[in-house]
């Protein structure tokens, strides 16, 4: 846990260090190949095509897994589980929470015909090993064990034995049991003494961690993130002929804070390096990097720098493979929610519905909440870059006395805009969450049934603002509330988010209905 928390308390500055880099380079900041929060990826070749996953934490479903022919365009395909487990933080039960934990970094392999995708938790305390025959259909079947093994890399060796490799600084390898119930623990054992020294010894609070292995062309290569004193996010690379070592490593890339990942190929047998940058308040962003070989070792971009072009192909944006409108309406057989959809912490299945009125989501109350941030049943989808919005139309007329609903830009820096029900009557109301505590920005009473709520985001060139929005008519906009200044703030450790919520203060059982959930790449103009 000492790494965790060490790790955090480091990550609070990213943003700003980042930031401090980027200005400090004249040219052009270069762009993401996705532009929003798909942090910690791991990624795989299958033939012609490209399978990813990455970290949601307290999001559920949860573990994404994403498919692409050409490294830029995604969609995604699944989820390794619905839940990670329930404990009073998974459940958001009194002032308990998940922000920024759940489940953290991610392996994906593909070995006999099987696909893994492994995961760890300090929610949870635990190990998590994910398998299917079909990636793209999923039915992930669960392998889960104690302890939680950090960072972890999960190693198919040609002993046909299996491993992790996990730590920070200090890299370790473990025996896994044949039927991934557990680890042997009498074969654990140092693997690296010290990761982090080729980016000049322990690092800036952040030692060597994130490892990914790779095997090419009969050697070994142990992908790494570390940060160097008065430098920063950097990939250090470890090479050996067996992986019991002895291993000789050094930096593999070095420039704008891009840094965690690994390799992958393309059916051509070109090489290229995926990594992720902290992009401000859209989140953890990944790019994919052009790698050639010299003398046995993978050269990330240029020389070890960021390429002035990247020769990739184009990108057809976000919507509808990560992100997507939602009118509400489904087909016979079609699931309830789409993929694009996450509830924020374990959701109560039985208070939310889209067939007890047709073509809506229906949010009903179950309990007392004191705040929009520990409600639950709060669903959400990524913002994302370099501006974009979210707009819903909201029945409130079945709302009781005491409750919230609306729609929120969700971090530990949030603002929501939605309709505040009281015995005397409804209004429209902001709820301004940038302070240490929730302050009410506005307030306009209304009688009608039907009200409608947009939220625009603007991340171009790291402006980092929201503004949120309301009409009486679905036509005709009116800002209201503060300028949201979006911070990617801890300890939520995750980019913003739209989120649809309805919480009740007083008694439980009302409910309000949302209409549709339309998301556009597109905002109102600032005068």
């Amino acid at each position: 846990m000492k790494t965790l928390f060490k790790y955090f308390a480091l990550c609070a500055g990213l943003a700003v260090a980042s930031l401090q880099t980027s200005i400090a380079q004249k040219a052009p900041e270069p762009l993401p190949v996705v532009f929003a929060d798909v942090p910690d990826l791991a990624m795989i070749r299958v033939g012609d095509t490209y399978y990813m996953s990455s970290t949601t934490m307290h999001m559920n479903p949860g573990l994404p897994i994403m498919k692409s022919k050409d490294l830029v365009n995604w969609q995604l395909l699944n989820y390794a589980y619905q839940t990670l487990g329930d404990n009073d933080d998974l459940n958001l039960v009194g002032k308990k929470n998940a922000y920024g934990k759940g489940s953290w970094a991610s392996s994906l392999r593909y070995h006999n015909g099987t696909f893994y995708v492994t995961t760890f938790s300090s929610t949870t305390g635990k190990t998590y090993i994910f398998t299917t025959k079909d990636i793209e259909k999923g039915g992930w079947v669960e392998h889960s064990f104690k302890p939680s093994l950090h960072d972890h890399s999960l190693v198919f060796d040609d002993d046909g034995k299996m491993y992790l490799i996990s730590g920070a600084g200090k890299l370790s390898i473990v025996e896994l049991k044949e039927d991934l119930s557990g680890i042997k623990p009498e074969t654990q054992r140092v693997l690296i003494e010290n990761a982090s020294l080729p980016a000049n010894g322990t690092g800036r609070g952040l030692s060597a961690e994130g490892s990914q292995l790779f095997k090419v062309n009969g050697k070994y290569y142990l992908f790494n993130i570390s940060w160097p004193n008065g430098g920063v996010r950097t990939v250090i690379i470890h090479r050996a002929d067996k992986l019991t070592g002895p291993w000789e490593g050094r930096v593999g890339f070095q420039d704008l804070g891009v840094a965690q990942g690994g390799l992958v190929d393309n059916t051509k047998g070109e090489w290229f390096a995926y990594l992720f940058r902290d992009y401000g308040s859209v989140g953890r962003a990944p790019y994919i990097l052009p790698v050639k070989w010299v003398d046995g070792w993978p050269v990330i971009g240029d020389n070890g720098k960021f390429p002035a072009k990247l020769d990739l192909p184009a990108s057809k944006g976000l919507i509808p493979g990560l992100v997507n409108s939602d009118e509400f309406t489904r087909k016979k057989g079609e699931p309830a929610l789409p993929l694009v959809w996450q509830w924020n912490h374990n959701p109560v299945n039985d208070k939310w519905s889209v067939t007890e009125r047709k073509g809506y989501l229906r949010l009903t109350t179950g309990r007392i909440d004191s705040n929009v941030l520990q409600a639950r049943n709060t669903l959400t989808q990524r913002t994302f870059g370099p501006t974009s919005s979210g707009a819903t139309s909201i029945d409130v007329s079945n709302m009781k006395d005491g409750d919230y609903a609306g729609l929120l830009l969700l971090q530990k820096k949030y603002e929501w805009v939605g309709v505040k029900a009281t015995a005397t009557g409804k209004a429209i109301v902001v709820g301004d969450g940038q302070g240490a505590k929730e302050i009410e920005a506005a307030n306009i009473p209304i009688t009608q049934k039907v009200v409608y709520f947009k939220a625009d985001c603007d991340f171009t060139n790291r402006t980092d603002k929201a503004y949120l929005y309301y009409s009486l008519d679905g036509k005709m906009w009116t800002a209201i509330g503060n300028e949201l200044k979006m911070s990617y703030t801890l300890p939520h450790f995750m980019g913003y988010r739209f989120g649809l919520f309805n919480y009740a203060t007083k008694t439980t059982g009302g409910y309000v209905d949302f209409d549709y959930f339309r998301i556009s790449d597109k905002i109102t103009a600032k005068k």
